[in-house]
């Protein structure tokens, strides 16, 4: 069997700032992992049909799982949609990703689906490294920094 999880997030910062956060390998490694891991994308090639495989590893164990998946839909600064599935047997199935961005007033509402995530992870598990992963996500989306 497997579970969903529905997220929301208000940023301050406009789409195409957060949408390119969700495009560019170097800021995906950056915000990604959660609080204790480190990431490495091994392949990306964010493109309609193009794929991806990153890993995290936990910095305390060393221990490190990697995952892929294949980029099914691509809309600028509204909509990523993209299949994500572990390298690990023992997390079996493949999930589906969808992240929709949406211009409001102070910047940016961001709603992430993520389905079929396999039931040995544990639900709390999700919702907090979600939240760790969105809290990295406006440290690198929100500050306003100029360079003169």
């Amino acid at each position: 069997m497997a579970f969903s999880i529905r997220l929301h997030r208000v940023l301050r910062a406009p789409p195409e700032r957060v949408f390119r956060a969700f495009m560019d390998a170097d800021a995906m490694v950056k915000w990604n992992p959660p609080s204790g891991f480190t990431a490495r994308m091994h392949d990306y090639n964010p493109v309609v049909g193009g794929s991806f495989r990153m890993s995290f590893t936990n910095f305390t164990t060393q221990q490190s799982h990697s995952f892929g998946g294949r980029y099914l839909e691509i809309i600028p600064n509204e909509k990523i949609r993209y299949t994500d599935a572990f390298d690990d047997p023992n997390l079996p199935g493949e999930m589906m990703m969808t992240a929709e961005f949406a211009a409001v007033v102070v910047g940016t509402e961001l709603k992430i689906t993520q389905e079929g995530i396999p039931d040995v992870i544990p639900e709390a598990a999700c919702y907090l490294g979600w939240q760790e992963s969105l809290n990295q996500l406006a440290q690198l989306v929100e500050p306003e920094i100029r360079e003169s």
